[in-house]
């Protein structure tokens, strides 16, 4: 006798409900380092949806080298010691979208043009978007970056930040339309 098998597709995504912060929200998530510290600069920029209106309630998380290029495997990411260099932070779009974080200027891992991984979520979305926030400084580690390599020029620079008078970056994530911020399929 032959018994009948059943298949079962992954459940899809969900958007995030009104509970979005439980969870989430803790004390000093947008610092990395702490704020003003040597090397500490400011990562931010806004999030706008497909229209080109920035999104309020978008949450934005990072991970990146250390400057010289160490993967950060210190505990802590969650309770913050104002000392430990954990690489991860997450912060909260404002109601003009805009976000922010003090952290440090990633190294190169390994060779590699030095960048933050970085992830979106937003109301709408049905799961997660990653993508990666490339440092606007050596030209030859960018041209030889196999994602940037991989892109159209327009792409490409979706991708690359840019360099605040003060020494900090600004990134701006579009999550549709012109200009669109290329995303990572994972």
């Amino acid at each position: 006798m032959s018994v009948p098998v059943k298949t079962h597709l992954a459940s899809p995504g969900q958007t995030v409900g009104p509970f979005f912060a439980f969870g989430l929200d803790y004390a000093k998530k947008h610092e990395v380092v702490f704020p003003h510290s040597p090397g500490a600069i400011v990562l931010g920029g806004t999030v706008y949806d497909g229209a080109g209106a920035p999104i309020p309630d978008a949450v934005i998380e990072i991970f990146g080298a250390d400057s010289d290029g160490s993967v950060p495997r210190a505990r802590g990411s969650l309770r913050r010691d104002d000392h430990s260099f954990t690489g991860f932070g997450r912060a909260s779009t404002t109601d003009d979208g805009h976000y922010e974080f003090w952290t440090r200027n990633p190294g190169s891992v390994g060779g590699e043009a030095p960048f933050f991984a970085a992830i979106v979520f937003a109301r709408g979305l049905p799961d997660k978007l990653h993508t990666r926030i490339y440092l606007p400084e050596n030209a030859e580690l960018l041209a030889a970056d196999p994602l940037l390599s991989s892109l159209e020029p327009e792409e490409r620079d979706s991708l690359i930040a840019t360099r605040t008078p003060d020494g900090g970056l600004h990134f701006d994530f579009r999550l549709q339309g012109e200009k669109e911020t290329v995303f990572l399929v994972f």
